[in-house]
């Protein structure tokens, strides 16, 4: 053992010794928490500051050939996460979890430093971000695949669903934090935004290698290459398709029908469907698909999906409608509202915050099953409310729908979560919480992707008539209106994603020059654009949020599906115990009966118990 040079053990050797203390585990929660903290508030900081971040490297995100840029540094992120996450888990398995989180704390880290000193402007500048985010997310996904199997393995059954509900919660949360931090940061400097978690990102990382140990089991096996190559290839084929889908074509509204895009998805599925033939037919397989037997585990994940399908995109159309529509029509400049979204969607995270907690501490109790279902019909009826919900709301109507939004995905995210890591075996839980990972965070990109369709579906059957009668009402000439009338509704809807009025850029300097003074300062101003999209926005609303409101009623019927409260230590260790009983029972009928003892009158082994039913753990285990 190294030792100081006084001879004592260092402070990590040490703190090894602190794995069997009952404060251990509250160490492990903490550093965890801090770590998905951050890693969330980074995210949506980005999303927020986006106006800020493009200014500052002096590109249009919005002029024709920069879209592609604007999608990838908001995406990127997301599809580089949801590809590596479980690849990660599974190292963890094989090399310590505590080794690989340790190493994301770091990886982020210093990617965040690396993303705050880009020194290039223009599609150079883009380019730089758009690689160093992917890099971070490396870093993410590190610290999403191993945190909650870290949890896992020193918590336990009683407690798990606390501590994971409260690692789920602040993650949740952080990605509310983040919308507030980045309204006030940016403005100062859009550097700021990803400087502000490298403190906390070097603090944790040090705390990390200093205190946390692996506890869990760490299995022996070979590193699959190949599958890696095939899921990695597949994935990012599926969601390359999905970002480029919502992006204009041709004389289309969307990419959908682009040749490229159809191919990217298709063969995406077809190579997802080989790596998973090719995975079962392994003996040391990447993912193991046989986790899919466990029927806790598949409902739970498949609920996880859904959901994330109904939630995922709801962040950025609530954000469409407050920068975009709400905010300006009442009195908001466009430089105030990215700070009052992220504060006026404080009572979703409230929700999160109270429900999430309580709910995890009493499926410890009573199983998952209850709260994550009811969690998915709540949030439901939440989505039929925000359908109903007038574009020009009152905004305790509206706060009042997020809370209760709020609550319900809490209610449903800590059970639901703690239901599937409780249902792997203790050898399983980094590949397996990576699994159930990739599955929310692939949801992910795909809700941003089916939310942002419907609502150009809703947008492009209403707004071209709007834009041409608004602007001709202006005096706009008709030949100019047509043709700002017959650009694609995809680039309004990022103009309202991004909080400013398009309007300046689309007529140009010339065109509102020859405008009367009045007419042109109000073409410009913060009351035309939101006032003329709103009617066509309300119909894009509508189709999303029923979307929502379906997928979380699937959900909800999965995560029925899922059983009773089960644990598979406690089954692992049931059937140890039985198979023990057996070769012990075995081992004593073959004495007896070489000694010329009558079987029968061989008294029962002590400690036997016949209430166990081997078929029937056979079967939770398998089912």
């Amino acid at each position: 053992m190294a030792t100081t040079v006084e001879g004592k053990p260092s402070f990590r050797q040490r703190s090894a010794a602190m794995r069997e203390h009952p404060r251990y585990k509250w160490l492990v929660l903490s550093n965890t928490t801090l770590g998905v903290l951050m890693v969330m508030i980074d995210s949506s900081i980005a999303l927020i500051s986006l106006p800020e971040i493009f200014n500052g490297i002096h590109l249009d995100p919005l002029a024709p050939g920069n879209t592609s840029y604007f999608l990838w540094v908001l995406m990127g992120y997301l599809v580089v996460t949801a590809v590596m996450v479980v690849n990660f888990g599974r190292l963890g398995d094989m090399f310590g979890r505590s080794r690989m989180y340790n190493m994301g704390f770091a990886i982020f880290t210093f990617f965040s430093i690396m993303l705050s000193i880009t020194w290039m402007h223009g599609s150079a500048g883009a380019l730089w971000l758009i690689a160093m985010r992917i890099f971070q997310g490396l870093g993410g996904a590190l610290l999403f695949a191993n945190s909650a199997a870290l949890l896992t393995d020193v918590f336990p059954a009683n407690q798990r669903g606390l501590a994971l509900g409260i690692n789920n919660v602040t993650a949740i949360a952080g990605s509310f934090i983040g919308l507030i931090l980045g309204g006030v940061l940016a403005p100062i400097s859009w550097r700021l935004i990803f400087l502000v978690s490298v403190p906390v990102g070097i603090a944790g990382t040090i705390w990390a290698y200093m205190v946390l140990h692996d506890t869990g089991i760490r299995i022996r096996a070979k590193i699959d290459w190949f599958g890696n190559f095939l899921f990695a290839a597949g994935l990012i084929s599926v969601l390359v398709g999905i970002t480029y889908g919502i992006q204009p074509y041709g004389n289309s509204a969307m990419g959908w029908s682009n040749p490229g895009v159809i191919a990217a998805i298709v063969g995406g599925l077809a190579t997802l469907g080989v790596f998973i033939w090719l995975e079962l037919r392994l003996d040391e397989p990447m993912i193991n698909v046989r986790l899919f037997k466990i029927r806790a585990f598949t409902a739970g994940n498949l609920a996880s999906l859904l959901a994330s399908l109904g939630r995922g995109g709801m962040m950025f159309i609530l954000i469409i409608w407050l920068q975009g529509i709400w905010l300006p029509t009442h009195g908001f400049s466009y430089s105030e509202t990215p700070l009052w979204a992220g504060i006026y969607l404080v009572p979703l995270t409230i929700g999160f915050l109270v429900a999430g907690p309580l709910s995890g501490y009493f499926s410890d109790r009573f199983g998952a099953r209850p709260f994550a279902t009811g969690g998915m019909i709540i949030a439901a009826a939440s989505f039929i409310g925000l359908i109903f919900l007038p574009v020009d709301f009152s905004y305790v109507d509206f706060a009042a729908l997020l809370a209760i939004n709020g609550l319900a995905m809490g209610l449903f995210a800590s059970p639901n979560r703690a239901g599937i890591m409780n249902s792997l075996p203790a050898s399983q839980r980094g590949v397996g919480s990576g699994m159930s990972a990739t599955f929310m965070n692939s949801a992910m990109v795909l809700s941003i992707g089916v939310f942002f369709s419907l609502m150009i579906f809703g947008l492009r059957a209403h707004l071209s008539s709007a834009l041409l009668s608004g602007l001709t009402r202006q005096h706009v000439p008709v030949a100019v209106a047509k043709q700002v009338a017959a650009l694609p509704p995809v680039s309004t809807l990022f103009a309202a994603f991004l909080g400013y009025n398009p309007m300046s850029k689309l007529l140009g300097a010339k065109v509102l020059g020859a405008l009367p003074a009045a007419n042109a300062h109000y073409l410009i101003g913060r009351a035309f654009f939101p006032s003329l999209i709103s009617p066509a926005f309300g119909h894009g609303l509508s189709e999303a949020f029923t979307f929502a409101a379906i997928a979380c009623l699937i959900a909800a019927g999965a995560s029925w599906l899922r059983g009773g409260k089960y644990n598979a230590t406690d089954a692992e260790e049931a059937m140890e115990h039985l198979h023990a009983e057996h070769a012990m029972e075995h081992l004593h009928a073959e004495q007896t009966a070489h000694a010329g003892v009558d079987r029968k009158v061989v008294e029962p082994i002590a400690g036997a118990d016949d209430s166990v039913n081997p078929a029937e753990i056979e079967s939770t285990l398998t089912d």
